[in-house]
């Protein structure tokens, strides 16, 4: 079993950073991960992804050259550096754990926190 804990969402204005962080409990280390985000009344779509050792990274077109996923694996913590944020960035994010297939579907993925809202103004 897998628990995810996001945090550090909140309200910036637009052209700001935010530093989101995922705490995961359990075998964190072996485990690809993955963000998505949900804004209101949209589906969820992915935003990035990283290997369990780090070696390999994925974006979404949107997100590319703004935003950075991370993660340090003796804190058993994911992370997403997002700048230059724009207001269609708004959403729930979340972070999810150890897709078994296609890891831009998030029904690839077992696991998944509950979600930090971020909300970017204009």
């Amino acid at each position: 079993q897998v628990q995810l804990v996001e945090s550090g969402g909140g309200l910036v204005q637009a052209g700001g950073s935010v530093r989101l962080s995922c705490a995961a409990s359990g075998r964190f280390s072996t485990l690809g991960m993955g963000w998505f985000r949900q804004a209101p009344g949209k589906e969820r779509v992915f935003v990035a992804f990283m290997t369990w050792s780090g070696s390999t990274t994925s974006y979404a077109d949107s997100v590319k050259g703004r935003f950075t996923i991370s993660r340090d694996n003796t804190k058993s913590t994911l992370y997403l550096q997002m700048n230059n944020l724009k207001p269609e960035d708004t959403a729930i994010y979340y972070c999810a754990a150890d897709p078994k297939a296609a890891y831009r579907v998030g029904r690839s993925y077992d696991y998944w926190g509950q979600g930090t809202q971020v909300t970017v103004s204009s």
